[in-house]
């Protein structure tokens, strides 16, 4: 009886907790990730090399005890370089992830709230830029972020890196569709709910509605589909890397390098199978984190 009782009185989340955990694919995904994300944050600062320490008398070479991965063809450590990329991959993934989050949930949010006109003329502009082919909208828009002065100015006054901010508005200025579209949805389905219609017939005003109960009830669909947009964007930055539109020289993303492999490719193969391996397990690893969450926060997987 003490067995039923406990299980009784656990709360959702500890359930959701449990059922998670029990995913033997999605917890080997986390500590996957886990392990990636501290060795690319960690590894760089035990490395003997630096990012882009050249040599160039001793140029390409497969593995040794130096070089655990070899080096490319200006004799620069590839284990240490994918270490750096995958800062910036996994760094790329998250962020550009978080502005889609806020962006789309806030969009889709008062559209489905509104309603009427302005919920009309708002899908509008998505269902228009869904129109536009999605890879050439940002392919044209990190090639006119590049061309900003303003960008350039800063880069010059303050280093920072603009190649990253290129990445995370281009790549953020699309990624939101879906997700606005989502919680759009969602917040029209619960807005004919009961608890809903009672809760605006006591005079509950919209900060009320809004923050205690309808973004709690989106908060599943909205976290499984963040977990399995952060592969996606990673997959569009390397594509764009690849096109030699995203990170560029002396800095460098698992797009990059599998893009210097591919063009070396057949006189130093270990430049291209080092960081495939590095970029597909972890790709892996997300989407299994991502189908996890899926099953747990799936309000049907009860029936």
């Amino acid at each position: 009886m003490k067995e039923v009782s406990d299980r009784t009185f656990q709360s959702p989340a500890s359930l959701a907790v449990q059922a998670l955990l029990s995913n033997r694919l999605a917890v080997a995904g986390m500590i996957f990730v886990l392990f990636m994300a501290l060795l690319c944050i960690m590894g760089p600062w035990f490395s003997p090399y630096e990012e882009d320490q050249t040599n160039f008398d001793y140029g390409a070479r497969d593995a040794s005890w130096e070089h655990w991965m070899g080096t490319d063809v200006l004799g620069r450590d590839v284990a240490t370089r994918i270490l750096y990329g995958g800062r910036i991959s996994l760094m790329v993934g998250l962020v550009t992830t978080l502005v889609a989050l806020v962006i789309g949930v806030s969009y889709g949010a008062i559209s489905g709230f509104v309603g009427g006109r302005l919920d009309a003329l708002m899908m509008r502009i998505v269902d228009v830029m869904y129109a536009f082919p999605l890879m050439i909208f940002v392919i044209i828009l990190t090639m006119l972020l590049d061309k900003s002065k303003f960008l350039q100015w800063v880069e010059g006054h303050f280093e920072i890196n603009t190649n990253l901010i290129f990445l995370f508005v281009a790549i953020g200025a699309v990624e939101w569709l879906t997700m606005a579209r989502i919680v759009r949805g969602q917040i029209q389905s619960l807005m004919k709910q009961d608890f809903i219609i009672c809760a605006r017939a006591n005079g509950a005003r919209w900060p009320h509605l809004v923050g205690r109960h309808l973004l709690p009830n989106i908060l599943g669909p909205v976290i499984v589909y963040s977990s399995l947009t952060v592969p996606s964007v990673m997959i569009l930055e390397a594509t764009l890397s690849f096109l030699g539109l995203g990170i560029k020289p002396p800095f460098a993303s698992w797009g990059s390098l599998i893009l210097d492999g591919a063009n070396s490719m057949q006189s130093y193969p270990w430049l291209l199978i080092y960081p495939v391996l590095f970029f597909s397990f972890t790709l892996l690893a997300l989407n299994f984190i991502g189908d996890g969450l899926r099953d747990v926060l799936d309000p049907r997987r009860g029936k």
